[in-house]
């Protein structure tokens, strides 16, 4: 017996909210387990089923990661972040707001997923160095990100294609910063929402890959071991690192003092350390740790050669001495590049951000293996995953009859309870498909019942422009949301706390600030 497509699509998104939010199943497997119920109960085909592993949007997302690595590695984003904290100082809300007016100004050019994916490694760091849980930073970041969408033309399709459709049906096309007039309300609401209801209502967590604070790192390590002078410079070619001697290390035994150098003549062993105490002299034991200086690379090579423990990883220390080398400004060169060729909409998004991820790649800023590490597969399994739900809402009607009947009950021949039904209907659907498909599927509906009540069809576009730029209550509902939940450490219930105040402010400006602007 085959299931309505409608009730089909109804059982598998209730079921799956609620094992997202009961967070014991990996949030891929339970992407993956919503495409082949779909295709299961007959509700997509199998080549809808398998479509969103080839969405560009996965395509995109995964040469974003590549390049936010990038910025991270050659040392741009701990400049940034030391920037950052000089221009605004080190105070936790003084830290989010500028964070969170950067995502914006960003995502009004390049779409709040790219903003979010080049900002993630400057909030991570930055609330590393205010000792804040980088869960408190992510989700307002991704947030912000949402609202500088409404800042210009650019910042999202949806502002292109309700411009279009508003312009197609009697009416006018929006400026380019025409959406800035509620963009900058809404992002003004969205900064004051979570500096000042953050702290209460975001979780405190520590992923278990968190990154901590090594700027100050050369300082600790001279202090702590009497270096004096150039001993202990640290700088974008050469640094420092502890390594601690293991049991069944090949070099137990080995003579060793400061001064000389390692075996294969790369490193110096700036100091032997051992019970609390310095020595001049010693033939190691398990537990000693030695201090080695030389260039990061042959840092890294003898670290990863066995034999060893790094007390930090070489790459994770140079990343943040601040120092911008030649892949600095390569790195920062292509992003600027990526940045302008989106904003000009020269190719496709997708295109342009893998033939930044492939330049960098080429240009050694990162290596092959370093990229491939980058690339969250179970963010990108998740998204795709969720396609096929997306186009199942669609299709099986089950949208359409949800905005039928909320403009059926609701409207009752008021403009403006109209436009709260549309309102509502798009900050519903967008919590559980991408708010462009959400648009898709309404705005027609939104045409009709402007053209059918006789009223201007300019306040009905940007309403829904506002409601679909709201996706706050999950992190399956923008890839902005799902990218920042690995790193901040979130649960798919740590969203909505946050993200009702949110939605209730987009909804508000949406149906009483949108018509004052543009009457009906």
């Amino acid at each position: 017996m085959t299931l309505n497509p409608e009730v089909a699509t109804v059982v598998i998104l209730l079921v799956a909210i609620v094992v997202f939010i009961w967070n014991r199943v990996s949030p891929a497997i339970v992407a993956l387990g919503v495409t082949i119920a779909l295709f299961a109960t007959g509700v997509v085909d199998f080549g809808e089923a398998i479509s969103g592993f080839g969405d560009p949007l996965v395509i995109y997302l995964a040469g974003l990661f590549v390049v936010s690595e990038a910025l991270d590695a050659s040392g741009v984003t701990a400049w940034a972040g030391a920037v950052m904290t000089r221009w605004v100082g080190q105070k936790p809300a003084a830290i989010m707001s500028a964070v969170m007016v950067l995502s914006a100004l960003l995502a009004a050019f390049i779409t709040p997923n790219g903003a979010v994916a080049a900002l993630i490694p400057v909030a991570v760091l930055l609330a590393a160095r205010i000792g804040q849980a980088p869960s408190r930073m992510l989700i307002p970041l991704a947030f912000a990100a949402h609202a500088g969408s409404m800042l210009t033309l650019l910042g999202t399709p949806i502002n292109v294609l309700v411009s279009e459709l508003a312009e197609g049906n009697g009416a006018r096309a929006f400026g380019f910063f025409e959406f800035a007039i509620v963009g900058v309300p809404l992002l003004a609401g969205v900064v004051l929402i979570c500096v000042t209801l953050g702290p209460r209502l975001l979780p405190e967590r520590w992923p278990a890959n968190a990154t901590h604070d090594l700027s100050r790192y050369a300082q600790t390590i001279a202090a702590e071991y009497q270096l004096s002078g150039s001993d202990h410079d640290v700088d974008k070619d050469s640094g420092m690192i502890e390594v601690v001697i293991p049991p069944r290390s090949p070099f137990l035994g080995d003579e060793v003092y400061p001064g000389m150098f390692t075996e294969d003549g790369d490193l110096i062993i700036t100091a032997v350390h051992r019970n609390g105490k310095l020595l001049d002299h010693a033939h190691l034991e398990v537990g000693d740790v030695l201090l080695l200086h030389g260039t990061w690379d042959d840092l890294q090579t003898k670290v990863t050669g066995g034999g060893i423990l790094s007390v930090n990883e070489p790459d994770l220390i140079r990343r943040q001495t601040g120092h911008l080398g030649a892949r600095a400004w390569i790195s920062s060169a292509v992003l600027v590049i990526m940045c302008v060729s989106l904003a000009l909409d020269v190719a496709p998004p997708a295109i342009v951000v893998l033939c930044a991820a492939a330049a960098l790649v080429a240009m050694n800023v990162i290596t092959v293996p370093q990229a491939e590490r980058s690339i969250s597969l179970q963010t990108l399994i998740v998204v795709g995953g969720m396609v096929p739900m997306s186009i199942a809402i669609q299709t099986s009607g089950l949208a359409q009859r949800i905005s039928t009947w909320m403009v059926d009950t609701l409207g009752g021949g008021s403009p403006l309870l109209l436009l709260a039904a549309i309102v509502i209907t798009v900050l519903v659907l967008g919590q559980f498909i991408s708010n462009l498909a959400t648009v898709l599927v309404v705005a027609p509906i939104a045409v009709t019942v402007s053209h059918t009540a006789d009223i201007s069809v300019l306040p009905m576009m940007m309403a829904i422009t506002v409601s679909g730029a709201a996706s706050f209550l999950t992190p399956v509902a923008t890839a902005g949301n799902l990218m920042v939940q690995g790193p901040g450490g979130y649960r798919f219930g740590d969203y909505w706390r946050l993200g009702l105040p949110c939605i209730a402010l987009f909804g508000a400006v949406a149906v009483f600030m949108v018509p004052l602007v543009w009457p009906f």
